[in-house]
């Protein structure tokens, strides 16, 4: 049985946490931080995609600003930041800055640009292999308006009916099926 046959969709961490003893979750806390040695290269591996995109002709191609939640949507500043009881007298989570480290820089940070960086990639994916699998409906975030193969006459007439017409990268396919419904999906 593959490992995810079994989940409900959900991940469960709340009805386990209080089980792990204190060393495990320590340890498990190291990890979480042991990552921000890789943004670096994860933001450079971004903008590689993000300059490949503009380098073949890509424009309106969303900017990583668009992946970041605004400063003023955040709950809590320095000032009325909550913190936790520590188990232990070092304890960060008994400190403001900590919190506001985590929650309004290294997490929406490391979110933003790792959806920053899908998003880009399943443009590539959609201009070089506009090919339907399983999985391709979940790039409709990164519709273009037309495929590498969509472009070429020659090459447009091998594609499979499904792929030719795929609204995903076909934006012509994607308007004729609103004019067709009068749908403004």
């Amino acid at each position: 049985m593959k490992a995810c046959e079994s989940c409900s969709g959900r991940a469960e961490i709340g009805k386990y946490h209080k089980q792990v003893p204190v060393w495990r979750r320590a340890i498990g806390l190291v990890f979480v931080y042991l990552p921000i040695v890789t943004l670096p290269f994860v933001f450079l591996s971004a903008y590689m995609v993000y300059f490949h995109l503009h380098l073949i002709g890509g424009r309106n191609i969303k900017p990583f600003s668009a992946f970041l939640p605004a400063k003023d949507s955040h709950r809590y500043n320095l000032k009325s930041q909550i913190t936790m009881d520590g188990s232990f007298k070092a304890s960060l989570s008994q400190s403001k800055l900590y919190w506001i480290l985590n929650c309004t820089w290294y997490c929406p940070v490391s979110v933003a640009v790792f959806e920053w960086h899908a998003y880009m990639v399943k443009i590539v994916e959609n201009w070089w292999c506009p090919f339907t699998h399983e999985k391709k409906e979940g790039y409709s975030n990164a519709k273009i308006d037309q495929s590498f193969w969509h472009i070429y006459p020659e090459d447009r007439v091998k594609l499979n009916k499904e792929d030719l017409e795929n609204p995903i990268w076909n934006e012509e396919a994607e308007a004729a099926k609103k004019a067709a419904t009068g749908s403004s999906v």
